[in-house]
């Protein structure tokens, strides 16, 4: 337990789905209760995150007139709600944290009180400092993270041929976008495909208990770093662009990337889609999910956004 538990309010867009920014608020907070703090989480659009939360003791709400006691600091994602949270406590600090170069509720805010600017990529740190404007001297990169505990290791290897592969994407959708081009090359090298997500209500809660049947996974971003931390062979792919499959070579250029929109530099293509298939190699694959493993779990990560609130 810390000396001086810190009270922690977290700001975040919307808590009813599964997604991106929800899990991190969601695991952020779980991780800062473990430690003895005092997260608080605010969010205008509640749902099954924030039930889930309320389960485990976080105190959650849609209206910050409920919550009385002002906190020691504030954990920022998305304008709309990181302003309304700096508006409700004058003269607590923040530290707002980018996660979307293109999404429109992550433009960012500027604000006297946000002490700390940090990207969850090289991406959003550009966007930071060349789009934003933040000083220099504000900004920070603190990669994305996974929960080991919730995705562990692969105990028995890729098989030398894949024969099983998965969308795990909440963006694709049947009939349109890239899913099409994928099951048209899955087609053409004899691999079952299957699709998890939302676009296609196949959304699941519990995604680790589904990644170790599956010998590729085409996802980006966050989905992408569990499927690599799971030991699957993983394709960079949504619906902005088709990456590369993630091997040893490239795995900390594409982690700094947070395996997202700077790496899907290519076109939805049949023929590039099959050469990501054809590179499969099941010894590279593990050792990428070595190397995510090693660099990329959520404790530590934590540990670290902890020292930087207490330096802010």
């Amino acid at each position: 337990m810390p000396s001086t538990p810190l009270r922690i309010l977290l700001t975040n867009r919307a808590l009813d789905q599964r997604a991106g920014t929800e899990l991190y608020t969601a695991e952020l907070a779980l991780g800062l209760l473990r430690r003895g703090h005092l997260p608080v989480v605010y969010s205008p659009r509640l749902g099954a995150v924030a039930a889930m939360l309320r389960a485990r003791s976080v105190p959650v709400t849609d209206s910050l007139t409920d919550i009385a006691t002002a906190p020691d600091l504030i954990h920022a994602h998305h304008r709309v709600p990181a302003m309304t949270a700096l508006a409700r406590y004058p003269g607590v600090p923040a530290v707002y944290v980018a996660h979307d170069f293109v999404h429109p509720d992550d433009v960012c805010p500027r604000h006297p009180r946000i002490a700390r600017y940090l990207a969850v990529d090289d991406t959003n740190r550009d966007r930071l400092l060349f789009v934003d404007g933040i000083a220099p001297e504000q900004v920070g990169v603190h990669l994305n993270w996974f929960d080991a505990e919730r995705f562990p290791a692969r105990t028995t290897p890729l098989p030398a041929r894949p024969h099983r592969a998965v969308v795990f994407s909440n963006q694709a959708v049947e009939h349109d976008g890239f899913l099409p081009v994928l099951r048209e090359a899955c087609a053409l090298r004899h691999l079952r495909l299957d699709v998890v997500g939302r676009g296609t209500a196949t959304g699941t809660d519990r995604p680790e208990s589904l990644l170790g049947q599956y010998d590729i996974v085409f996802a980006k971003a966050r989905a992408a770093l569990e499927a690599v931390a799971s030991g699957c062979a993983t394709v960079l792919c949504d619906y902005a662009g088709l990456g590369p499959m993630v091997t040893p070579e490239n795995a900390r250029q594409l982690r700094r990337m947070n395996f997202g929109l700077r790496a899907l530099t290519s076109d939805h293509r049949i023929d590039l889609v099959l050469a990501t298939i054809d590179a499969y190699d099941p010894e590279a694959a593990a050792a990428a999910s070595m190397f995510v493993r090693h660099d990329a779990e959520m404790e530590p990560a934590i540990d670290s956004l902890v020292e930087t609130y207490l330096d802010v």
